[in-house]
């Protein structure tokens, strides 16, 4: 199932389950999809992508998560920042397991700056960013679009290896080696990691210049009851650091912190 939702802001476009070729926009109008997970980078990515004049896509993931809160802030992100087009996908992640945001593994917690970045932590996804960009690009496709953005982040982050430049960089030749619309010459693909080389306090700082309303998402990897915001995985204590950083008070509550 794929839960589709619409704004009426900005150029009508065709829907895509009526129309199998590329969509069409106003040549005025640069489409991009955005990767939006519903978490404090994914929402500035929009807001970066929206801010640069882009006609936004958004497009996220039911893939199988332990906890549905992030969808729901992803929900509430679309609603507030009015992508042309928000889309839940759904995908099954779960039935290959290997992480603690998928399977019945105990998520991390307490651990200090040096252990997050010390090796790759059981919070990683096999493959994630991979998938998620792989739908991203067939999307893009649709839609005529040679942009995508991701708001990965290689310096205040968990040690993923695909939230390096070099995976983004190597996606990318991919993504215009694979793609009909790259190999005729119509598109060139390009992924926009506009947080990559920003710092948790940057991002933060970025997101609300351009009015980004931190409390509605949701960065949690083991939310508590209520869906409170456990304050002691990576996750958390490094969205913590950078709000601390920012000297600016996080708006989510936590149940420790």
């Amino acid at each position: 199932m794929t839960e589709r939702h619409t704004t009426d802001h900005g150029p009508r476009t065709t829907d895509a389950s009526a129309d199998h070729g590329l969509r069409t926009t106003d040549a005025s109008t640069k489409p991009a999809v955005v990767l939006l997970s519903g978490g404090l980078d994914s929402a500035t990515a929009l807001a970066v992508a929206r801010a640069e004049g882009y006609a936004t896509y958004a497009m996220s993931f039911r893939y199988g998560q332990r906890h549905a809160v992030e969808l729901e802030s992803a929900r509430k992100v679309a609603r507030a920042l009015s992508p042309r087009e928000h889309r839940i996908i759904d995908i099954d992640l779960g039935a290959i397991g290997g992480s603690a945001l998928t399977a019945d593994i105990d998520v991390p917690k307490g651990r200090s700056a040096q252990e997050m970045t010390s090796g790759i932590p059981l919070t990683y996804v096999p493959a994630r960013n991979t998938i998620f960009l792989s739908f991203a690009l067939a999307w893009a496709e649709v839609l005529g679009a040679g942009d995508i953005f991701i708001g990965v982040n290689a310096l205040d982050y968990s040690g993923y290896p695909d939230c390096r430049p070099e995976y983004i960089a190597a996606f990318e030749q991919m993504a215009n080696l694979a793609t009909k619309a790259a190999v005729e010459g119509k598109t060139r693909i390009r992924i926009h990691t506009p947080l990559i080389a920003m710092t948790k306090a940057e991002i933060i700082g970025k997101g609300l210049s351009l009015g980004v309303d931190y409390s509605l998402t949701h960065s949690c990897y083991d939310p508590a009851p209520g869906q409170v915001a456990c304050g002691r995985c990576d996750s958390c204590l490094l969205r913590l650091k950078g709000f601390a950083e920012a000297g600016v008070k996080d708006p989510v509550r936590y149940a420790v912190g």
